[in-house]
């Protein structure tokens, strides 16, 4: 997401030395993208990626579910393959507490993009790990501004199903 991109520029722009500023290379792109990712591979040497790419919003990728399953399941296994094949010393993918019995179209497909990255770590050089995240307040894309502007706006509070469960952690 180019937006947390550039907002993370301008917070390194003014906390760490112009020397420290001028050596990172802030790059947009594609996780579906295997040429482009490819190159970045290949140019710098990757040693320790971590694979955050992904949609995460259930009504959306229920909407548009093949894109999820491009993001999600496509563009985690590139970028494995790639971590594979660059021999990096580590993988890290940020999954979802979704991906735990999944009952919809982006949990499942951060599933089946674990399971992929679980098989790979059994036959490469590089360390793959997989973690899950819930709803971590105070994210991009966390449900708790949502519920705040309905708050504000005299409610009612929207959630995904009567029966849901939701766990939340601080960044």
């Amino acid at each position: 997401a180019e937006s947390a991109i550039y907002d993370l520029q301008q917070s390194l722009k003014v906390n760490i030395s112009e020397e420290r500023y001028n050596a990172i290379e802030y790059v947009v792109s594609d996780v579906r993208d295997l040429n482009r990712m490819e190159n970045l591979f290949r140019e710098h040497n990757l040693q320790i990626v971590f694979h955050a790419a992904a949609y995460k919003h259930v009504p959306l990728m229920e909407k548009f579910p093949s894109e999820a399953i491009n993001t999600n399941i496509l563009g985690t296994k590139i970028i494995a393959d790639l971590a594979n094949k660059y021999e990096a010393e580590k993988f890290v993918m940020i999954s979802t507490d979704k991906a735990v019995n999944p009952t919809n179209v982006m949990g499942a497909t951060k599933r089946a993009a674990e399971i992929y990255v679980s098989s790979i770590n059994c036959i490469s050089k590089t360390n793959y790990i997989v973690t899950r995240f819930g709803n971590v307040l105070g994210s991009n894309g966390s449900v708790i501004p949502l519920f705040k502007k309905q708050l504000e706006n005299g409610g009612p509070l929207t959630v995904t199903h009567p029966d849901i469960t939701r766990y939340f952690m601080t960044i």
